[in-house]
C-alpha cells in the first residue's frame, strides 16, 4: 500500500519549473491525489473484509447470500423513510415489501452504484489529469529550455552573460509569435473548468440526481432538529438495505427470502462524496474566476502592464510599459512565466535590455522611414 502512495507522489511531484498557474495546479496535483487515494481506500475496503453483510436464514449459506446481494444490487423502500423509527420500521428504508406486483416496483429504490465507486473515482482522477497532460505536450519544454538553469543565480559571470544574451535574442526574434502558445494554455484552463462542472453532473447521474443538492442538504440537516428530518446521507448512502433471494423450496415451488443487508462500505462512501462535493464547488469557483481573469488579460493591455508591475517590483516601470505596448498577449504570458522561474535580478536585466532594444528599434524606424519615402518620390519625378 505504501509503495502505491510513493509511486503516486512521484507522479504528482510538482517540478520546480512552473509552466502553469496555481489554480490549474490544484486540478492535477491535489485533486488527482485525493481521488486516487479515495479509490484505493474503497478498493481495499471492498476486497478486505465483507463489503456487505446480510442477515440470512438457515437454508441459504451466508456467503452465497452476501455475494448474490452484492452483485444484484440491493434496494430500500422509499416510502418507509418517512415512517417512525423503532416503531413502524426497524431502520430508515427497511420495511415489509408489498406483495402486490404493481406496488412493489414503484416503491423500491435500487442501489447498484457501490460496486462502481472505486472505478468511478479512478476514472475521475484520469479526467482531472487530462488538461495538464495536454498542456505538457503543447508547451513542449519551452520554458525549461529558455531558463537554461538561470533559476539559480550561481554561475560564472561569463556563462551568465552568454545565457542572458541567448534568452534576449530569442525573445527579440520571436516577439509577437507566442499568442498561439498562450491560447493553448488558456484552452487547457477552460477544459479544467469544464471538467469540474461536468464531473458534478456526472456524479449527479451516478447517484440518480441526488448529488447536486447534496452538500446543501447536508448543511440543512446539520442545522435542523434531530427529530424532524431524515439524514440526507442515509437516503443516498443507506447503511441498511433489503435484498430478495428466490430459490426452489422442498416441494418444488419458488420460495422468496427477504434478507436485510448492512453496507459498511457506505459509511466510507458518504464521507468521500460529502468531501468531494465541497472540494469540487471550491475548485469550480476558483476555475471560473481564472477563466474571467484570462478574458480580462486578453482584452486589456493596461491590466497586463499592471499585473507585471505588481508581480515583479524590481523591474523599471517604463521598461514594462514599453514591452507590453510593443508585444502581444502571448509574449506577456511567456514573460510572466519566465519571471516565475528565472532568478529575479537576471530577469530584471533581461527585461531592461529587451525594453531598450525595442525603444531603440522603434526610434530607428521612425528616423529612417520619412527620408526613404521622400527619396522615392524624388526618383519618381525624375523618372
Amino acid at each position: 500500500m505504501l509503495d502505491i502512495f510513493r509511486g503516486l507522489k512521484n507522479l504528482i511531484k510538482v517540478s520546480h519549473i512552473h509552466i502553469d498557474a496555481p489554480v490549474f495546479r490544484l486540478h492535477y496535483s491535489i485533486t488527482v491525489m485525493i481521488l486516487v487515494a479515495f479509490s484505493l481506500i474503497v478498493t481495499t475496503r471492498q476486497y478486505v473484509g465483507n463489503p456487505i453483510d446480510c442477515v440470512h436464514t438457515k437454508d441459504i449459506p451466508e456467503d452465497v447470500l452476501n455475494t448474490y446481494c452484492w452483485i444484484h444490487s440491493t434496494y430500500t423502500i422509499s416510502t418507509s423513510f418517512k415512517k417512525k423509527l423503532g416503531e413502524e420500521v426497524p431502520y430508515p428504508g427497511v420495511d415489509m415489501s408489498a406483495r402486490g406486483e404493481g406496488r412493489e416496483g414503484k416503491d423500491r429504490k435500487y442501489y447498484g452504484y457501490y460496486q462502481w465507486v472505486c472505478f468511478c473515482l479512478f476514472f475521475q482522477a484520469i479526467l482531472f489529469y487530462t488538461p495538464r497532460w495536454l498542456w505538457k505536450n503543447w508547451e513542449g519544454g519551452k520554458i525549461h529550455a529558455l531558463m537554461m538553469d538561470l533559476d539559480v543565480g550561481i554561475c560564472s559571470e561569463v556563462e551568465k552573460k552568454q545565457k542572458k544574451k541567448l534568452l534576449l535574442d530569442y525573445l527579440w526574434e520571436n516577439l509577437r509569435y507566442h499568442n498561439w502558445w498562450a491560447y493553448r494554455y488558456y484552452l487547457c484552463e477552460l477544459l479544467a473548468f469544464g471538467n469540474v462542472v461536468g464531473q458534478m453532473f456526472l456524479m449527479d447521474k451516478f447517484f440518480d440526481g441526488a448529488f447536486l443538492r447534496f452538500g446543501i442538504e447536508v448543511i440543512e440537516f446539520m442545522e435542523s432538529d434531530e427529530e424532524t428530518r431524515i439524514d440526507p446521507l442515509v437516503f443516498v448512502f443507506p447503511r441498511m438495505t433489503k435484498c430478495t433471494f428466490h430459490k426452489f423450496g422442498v416441494s418444488g415451488e419458488v420460495e422468496r427470502h427477504d434478507a436485510v443487508c448492512i453496507l459498511p462500505l457506505n459509511v466510507v462512501n458518504e464521507k468521500i462524496y460529502v468531501f468531494l462535493w465541497f472540494w469540487f464547488l471550491i475548485l469550480g469557483a476558483l476555475s471560473f474566476l481564472t477563466v474571467l481573469y484570462r478574458l480580462l488579460i486578453i482584452s486589456s493591455p493596461r491590466i497586463r502592464v499592471y499585473l507585471l508591475r505588481m508581480r515583479y517590483r524590481l523591474i523599471n516601470r517604463d521598461d514594462i510599459d514599453a514591452i507590453v505596448r510593443r508585444s502581444k498577449m502571448g509574449d506577456w504570458f511567456l514573460l510572466y512565466m519566465l519571471g516565475e522561474n528565472v532568478d529575479s535580478v537576471i530577469f530584471r536585466d533581461v527585461m531592461h535590455e529587451l525594453a531598450q532594444r525595442l525603444g531603440h528599434h522603434h526610434q530607428h524606424h521612425h528616423h529612417h522611414n520619412p527620408l526613404g519615402r521622400h527619396h522615392n518620390s524624388n526618383l519618381m519625378e525624375t523618372a
